[in-house]
């Protein structure tokens, strides 16, 4: 399975992408989309959205994984990142890749086993599971990789447990 990890945005939008086979997890491509804070926001957007889009027509993934919003204190960010986010979804969606979001703790607890961890154990963690020699720069694309890799561990618990229903009715 071929997932697109996304850490959203509007100055740097991280992304990763993901190959999951045999319980193994393999980088296939990471970086950021950024945009100019000089530049007008409707046009940032539209830099993100072809940005991502690019993305997507480069590595055909079969689903991706975006993480949630959570509540911020500014709420102007948190209404660009909004957004951002937005147009990302729209990216998806109009390439029929289906969605999945997961929280902040989900992407800890997926990736080290503990929903505590700090940035820079996760950002580790994330290295050795991809097996890559250095912690990918900048911080968001290392994110995305991590939200790419709880959707493989939580897409493999959803699978397992659609097998165990349809096991148990035979």
């Amino acid at each position: 399975m071929r997932i697109l990890g996304i850490d959203p945005g509007y100055a740097i939008v991280g992304y990763g992408v993901i190959e999951f086979s045999g319980g193994r997890y393999y980088a296939v491509d990471y970086g950021a989309v950024t945009t100019d804070a000089d530049t007008p926001f409707p046009e940032r957007l539209q830099q993100i959205y072809n940005g991502i889009l690019s993305v997507i027509i480069r590595n055909d993934p079969d689903e991706m994984s975006i993480e949630r919003l959570y509540f911020q204190n500014n709420q102007k960010t948190a209404i660009a990142v909004a957004e951002a986010r937005g147009v990302i979804l729209l990216a998806a969606q109009n390439s029929n890749i289906p969605i999945s979001e997961y929280t902040p703790l989900q992407v800890k607890t997926a990736v080290t086993g503990y929903g505590q961890a700090h940035k820079p154990q996760v950002m580790e963690m994330t290295r050795r599971l991809l097996k890559l020699d250095k912690v990918p720069k900048p911080d968001d694309t290392a994110d995305a990789l991590a939200i790419a890799i709880c959707h493989a561990q939580s897409s493999g618990t959803k699978l397992r447990s659609l097998l165990n229903r349809r096991n148990s009715t035979i």
